[in-house]
């Protein structure tokens, strides 16, 4: 049997996938740390745009995604939309290690589980990437919640009325000052509720979608040959957006929730459910989905480089099988 004809039997998200088991891990953390970093500098203004209509109050709650990317431009320049970068970029990487091998241990574990099943490709993929992504997130958490509660609050320093902040560290001082260290996991049940489902549907829809796009696509390749990689990060890269657009639209009025939560001063602690009585008073049940335009781009811009470059990486961090 010839080369050609073992491909054609071997489906191309087979031939496309890299187990755990088989990556270089510290490789992986090294280059990954790297990696993401720079996909975080380039992507971040929009989570500040976001966070910035998700808060506004008065006249600031009329303006577009650009509106308010210009009104930050014009108060602070170019830095106004980096505010708390070095906050969040300092709690990436421990933040993005704990996500990533619980995200690939979680996955590899529930594909075993399921494969008695003998379900179809894309449920396998959607369950085994669900259970991951939704592990991986719960997992993270406990760092990543103090990183986003001090970056929010840098985010809308001096803006609608909220407080400004020298820097990281005062924003985490006054908060254990007047609030204890609980303060730092202020909206901690919502950032689980929003986060670990967000991921969980993200990567369920990312690992179906890219099955049933393979699918698709060998079945217009006759020849059965092996996918190049420019089509190998099409497909990933439009699984990634699919992913985006369906979670931004299931997670966005809990995001707007939490990120009230988090940003709202320490004397003023309103339920979850007393702020969606005021977004709602505000701005009908839209307010709810404020934001969702920048959110739908940041998840889908953030989503697709994100995968494409993990694709990518695990390939760089595949160990060399000896002949």
């Amino acid at each position: 049997m010839d080369t050609s004809t073992r491909a054609a039997k071997i489906p191309s998200f087979q031939q496309t996938e890299i187990n755990w088991d088989n990556l270089d891990k510290t490789k992986l953390y090294v280059v990954g740390a790297g990696m993401f970093s720079g996909v975080t500098v380039a992507l971040y203004p929009v989570s500040v745009v976001k966070t910035r209509m998700q808060v506004a109050s008065g006249e600031a709650m009329k303006r577009n995604a650009m509106a308010t990317f210009k009104n930050i431009l014009k108060v602070d320049g170019v830095p106004g939309l980096y505010r708390g970068f070095v906050t969040v970029i300092t709690g990436a990487v421990p933040t993005r290690i704990i996500f990533l091998t619980a995200l690939e241990t979680t996955k590899a574990a529930s594909l075993k589980l399921v494969e008695p099943f003998k379900l179809s490709e894309p449920v396998q993929a959607a369950i085994a990437n669900g259970l991951g992504g939704l592990s991986a997130s719960t997992f993270s958490q406990a760092v990543f919640v103090p990183i986003d509660v001090v970056s929010q609050k840098l985010m809308v320093g001096g803006y609608s009325g909220h407080a400004k902040y020298k820097g990281g560290i005062d924003v985490a001082r006054n908060i254990i000052k007047t609030d204890g260290v609980r303060g730092l996991y202020r909206g901690f049940g919502l950032s689980v509720m929003t986060y670990a489902p967000s991921s969980a549907v993200w990567w369920a829809s990312y690992g179906s979608s890219q099955r049933i796009i393979w699918s698709a696509l060998d079945h217009l390749n006759d020849k059965g040959d092996a996918p190049s990689q420019l089509k190998i990060a099409g497909v990933q890269a439009t699984g990634g957006i699919i992913a985006g657009a369906v979670t931004s639209f299931v997670t966005t009025p809990i995001d707007t929730i939490k990120t009230r939560l988090q940003v709202m001063d320490n004397q003023n602690k309103p339920k979850a459910s007393e702020v969606v009585k005021i977004l709602i008073a505000e701005d009908g049940w839209k307010g709810l989905y404020r934001g969702l335009g920048p959110r739908f781009f940041s998840s889908s811009a953030w989503g697709t480089s994100m995968i494409v470059c993990y694709e990518y990486l695990k390939r760089l961090c595949a160990k060399v099988e000896e002949v």
